[in-house]
């Protein structure tokens, strides 16, 4: 009988930790950010009163380390698939961003403008930002 209840509390516990491990691994997976969102985030958003890194790279402002960071999050921009319209538009805008940081990250003379009008939010939030 011992036996019996000690099986039984061996099973009830291996059950409660495989499902507390199962719900910790779901929850886990819902939490991944959108790719596209933590770029936007990260490089097109700052706490109020100081300037987003795509702000200070138009300005010439941004850190070589900013700079690195900034070509990496668009080639992940780039790799994406569109969250919402025409593919080859996405393709076209992300690629223009890629390149012009890039040119920017290698002090490229017309990178500053060429930055300025690859960075058009309201174009690529138009034909692709979701609802």
């Amino acid at each position: 009988m011992k036996r019996n209840i000690r099986v039984f509390v061996t099973v009830g516990i291996v059950g409660l930790l495989a499902n507390g491990v199962l719900a910790w691994q779901l929850n886990a997976a819902d939490s991944k950010e959108d790719p596209i969102k933590e770029v936007m985030k990260k490089y097109h958003k700052a706490p109020k009163g100081t300037d987003p890194i795509c702000k200070k790279a138009q300005d010439g402002l941004a850190s070589k380390e900013e700079l690195k960071g900034l070509v990496e999050g668009y080639k992940i921009l780039a790799k994406e698939k569109a969250p919402k319209g025409d593919a080859a538009s996405w393709k076209e805008k992300t690629t223009k961003l890629l390149a012009a940081s890039e040119a920017l990250q290698k002090g490229a003379p017309d990178a500053a403008a060429q930055y300025k009008e690859a960075v058009n939010c309201k174009a690529c939030h138009t034909a692709h930002k979701p609802d």
